[in-house]
């Protein structure tokens, strides 16, 4: 694989638990390519969301390497990656995390206001509109359903046209009618933005969806995990 979006080398993450250090994923190597959609599956507890943080520099390795569109993420500092991520990352939570003093409009513009894009509002309006949500731009996220909700998270996310998307079970707290729906956005956002999506997801069916499907267990690549 040319010059992968994405590269882990032998990435290792241990975190402090009450008994004691806790080794949270085992050694993963794995490279993702330039516009590439990845599943990533396995049971709760495999390591599929710290393996998401780590490719978003949400998370350091405790040993190993991770790369994001080439710049090594373990060296940067906190203030470097949050404007590499600004930059180049938009990310999905099962928890909407919306700002709930915002408007819908206030909580998309919010990534591009910070970024001092001179027409936050402007694209703010456009990718509400492409989740259908134009109708919902004054309103609150406590007006909203959990569906509309993580419509406009959805819309945050890709409104600074980021290179990678990375969203970790972004369908988790919705009904199947809802999920699906989300899931239907969540592609075509990625490819009119051609971005490069990394999904963590329990759901076959989802997982099913994108180009390839890596699969974790215990906190390592399961055996013949990946697949085309």
């Amino acid at each position: 694989m040319t010059d992968p979006v994405l590269s882990l080398s032998e990435a290792r993450l241990t975190l402090d638990g009450n008994a004691g250090p806790v080794e949270i994923l085992r050694g993963i190597t794995l490279a993702v390519a330039r516009g590439e959609s990845v599943g990533l599956t396995g049971p709760s507890g495999s390591g599929k969301s710290s393996l998401l943080m780590l490719m978003g520099g949400l998370e350091r390795a405790t040993s190993g390497q991770v790369t994001a569109l080439g710049r090594d993420l373990g060296a940067m500092s906190e203030d470097q990656l949050a404007r590499f991520r600004q930059g180049n990352m938009g990310v999905v939570f099962q928890s909407f995390h919306l700002v709930p003093t915002m408007t819908a409009l206030e909580n998309v513009a919010l990534p591009l206001e910070i970024a001092g894009a001179a027409d936050a509002f402007v694209r703010a309006e456009a990718e509400l509109a492409a989740v259908g949500l134009a109708h919902r731009a004054g309103h609150y996220p406590s007006q909203m359903s959990g569906g509309e909700q993580q419509r406009v998270a959805l819309a945050r996310a890709v409104a600074p046209r980021p290179a990678i998307l990375l969203a970790d079970e972004p369908t988790g707290n919705l009904d199947a009618k809802n999920g699906a729906a989300i899931m239907d956005l969540l592609f075509d956002l990625r490819d009119r933005h051609g971005a490069t999506l990394v999904l963590v997801t329990h759901a076959p069916e989802l997982a099913a969806r994108c180009d390839r499907v890596v699969q974790l267990a215990d906190g390592a690549l399961a055996a013949g995990a990946v697949a085309a």
